[in-house]
């Protein structure tokens, strides 16, 4: 029973991470100051803790999205660096 509490208590956690770290990606694209970038690391950041939320909860729609955003926040960033 232990470990189903720590587990919720980490899933929690990723829920409300994620949440957090997509506003915050939002605010500052919106915005519009030139941290377009941070923007999308902090929804990178959002897609990763969504997906292992998705993953841990069997939420097979919610890691297909999720993993979706990860590949256009990858592109993002990439287009914004121009490696």
């Amino acid at each position: 029973m232990k470990n189903a509490c720590h587990r919720t208590a980490y899933i929690e956690f990723a829920k409300w991470a994620g949440t957090s770290a997509g506003v915050v990606g939002a605010i500052l694209i919106a915005l519009n100051i030139g941290v377009v970038a941070y923007g999308f690391g902090f929804f990178l950041l959002s897609a990763l803790f969504w997906a292992w939320v998705g993953w841990v909860q069997r939420e097979t729609s919610l890691v297909i999205l999720q993993g979706a955003f990860l590949i256009i926040d990858a592109m993002g960033l990439y287009r914004w660096f121009e490696f």
